[in-house]
């Protein structure tokens, strides 16, 4: 269970889901073992609390984990491209 702010600058802990915003990924296998290893499905759960919701979201990384990315390299992609194919 998710019990802090994904954001390790932040670490707020988690008392009310109203607040924030939670990401669930599916679990990667990493242990290089193939099929046999990814016979059960895991979901791997992460929150951003109120603050941190609101400058990042969460992503999975290549390699594996997570990575914070900011949110306004993200809206500011998504307003871009409308633009772009407009032209």
């Amino acid at each position: 269970m998710v019990n802090n702010c994904a954001n390790p600058q932040c670490g707020k802990p988690l008392h009310y889901l109203r607040e924030g915003r939670i990401f669930v990924f599916e679990a990667r296998n990493q242990s290089g073992e193939g099929d046999s290893a990814m016979r059960g499905h895991h979901l791997e759960h992460y929150w951003l609390c109120g603050a941190c919701s609101l400058k990042f979201r969460v992503e999975q990384a290549p390699i594996g984990g997570i990575r914070l990315v900011p949110r306004y390299q993200v809206e500011r992609q998504t307003v871009s491209e409308p633009a772009a194919l407009a032209s």
